[in-house]
């Protein structure tokens, strides 16, 4: 069952897994992905847990026990999301140590509600890091403008972290150029370079599902024939902007002084269009030193029937760039969509976080002693 899985790792594509809750932490089933699917890392964003929790398995005890202290909701929910990621933290420690850092991480996300505040962010990722208190850990900062500036103060702190919600080239040179800055900071202030880490999450079905309903709209055949093309194109030229900026001269003084890459991370890999293959975002964009974040889904599908035929990445620059060429050529605006995409990214997240914090003081209050 394994064999496309292990062909994908042997090939640099860390495989993660888009999902946490209690029941698969405490169920041992984490641990048999690890061992059996070659797993090597667990990304959170307020959507799972908002799913794991409303789901109530493995967090009724919990629950009654913040209850009876009568704390707010806000802090129940770090509480729970923090014990969740200690625990896989904890259950990829071995990954972490045998990999010198790079994989058996665990991502946890600042507050939604803070994506466009850059001083609260920064506080945020601060505590974050204190509560978990595992060196395994990322801290998840969304790639907006207000994010920017925080990233960098971040990783300058010697907080390693997982940019996220990135959709747009411009936007991911500037992610890039922001943990730069951060590990200047870091040099600057004396922290050991070689014990941060970061990823930058480019986002990936997404761009499909909006490029290709607006394709649709115009219903031509020049319009259907770049239908699933712009996700692709879009992540294998983020690629390209990658090998450029960790060759410059910047980078290699950084390298120096004991820095690792920030690699780029597949996310949003799960496959929105039935009319696609299920492991399309897994198959065609396998490249060194990446990482690819499924579903369990996407997983299981890319262990059945995955095609891993080796690097699927470089080598497609020019055609990928034409693909985006044609696009605008038909009037699909790359910046509208992007900056929509970000904009829906940090709203849904936002939502999402509400709808916890409605679920969770519900129960708190199911769950309150008499008085």
């Amino acid at each position: 069952m394994t064999d496309a899985l292990k062909r994908l790792s042997d090939e640099g594509v860390a495989i993660w897994l888009d999902d946490l809750s209690r029941k698969r932490i405490t169920s041992g089933n984490l641990a048999e992905l690890i061992d059996q699917s070659h797993v090597v890392g667990v990304t959170t964003n307020p959507s799972i847990f908002q799913k794991a929790i409303s789901s109530g398995e493995g967090y009724e005890q919990q629950l009654a026990d913040l209850a009876a202290r009568k704390v707010t909701v806000e802090e129940a929910i770090r509480m729970i999301t923090t014990a969740d990621v200690r625990d896989a933290a904890d259950i990829l420690r071995p990954v972490f140590d045998a990999t010198g850092g790079q994989d058996g991480r665990v991502s946890i996300e600042v507050d939604p509600r803070l994506a466009h505040n850059t001083v609260a962010t920064v506080a945020e990722a601060k505590q974050l890091a204190w509560l978990v208190d595992r060196p395994n850990t990322l801290i998840k900062i969304p790639a907006t403008k207000a994010g920017l500036p925080a990233i960098a103060e971040v990783i300058g702190k010697g907080i390693s972290v997982n940019v996220t919600l990135i959709f747009s080239l411009e936007r991911y040179r500037a992610v890039m150029d922001a943990y730069l800055t951060g590990l200047e900071k870091a040099k600057a202030a004396g922290q050991d370079l070689s014990l941060i880490h970061s990823v930058a999450s480019f986002f990936v079905s997404r761009v499909d599902t909006e490029i290709d309903k607006r394709l649709d709209a115009m219903g031509t055949a020049e319009a259907k024939e770049l239908r699933g093309k712009a996700a692709l194109a879009n992540a294998r030229l983020a690629y390209q902007a990658y090998e450029e900026v960790f060759s410059s001269d910047r980078w290699l003084a950084l390298e120096k002084a004991g820095a690792n890459k920030q690699r780029a991370l597949w996310a949003s890999t799960g496959v929105k269009d039935p009319a696609y293959k299920d492991t399309l975002y897994v198959d065609d964009l396998v490249a060194p030193n990446t990482v690819n974040t499924m579903p369990e889904a996407t997983l299981e599908a890319t262990a059945d029937h995955g095609r891993i035929t080796g690097d699927t990445v470089r080598g497609t620059y020019e055609q990928a760039k034409a693909e985006l060429d044609a696009l605008a050529k038909l009037g699909v605006s790359y910046d509208e969509v992007v900056q929509l995409l970000e904009d829906e990214g940090v709203e849904k997240f936002e939502a999402s976080w509400n709808d916890l914090l409605k679920s969770t003081e519900a129960e708190l209050k199911r769950l309150a002693p008499e008085a």
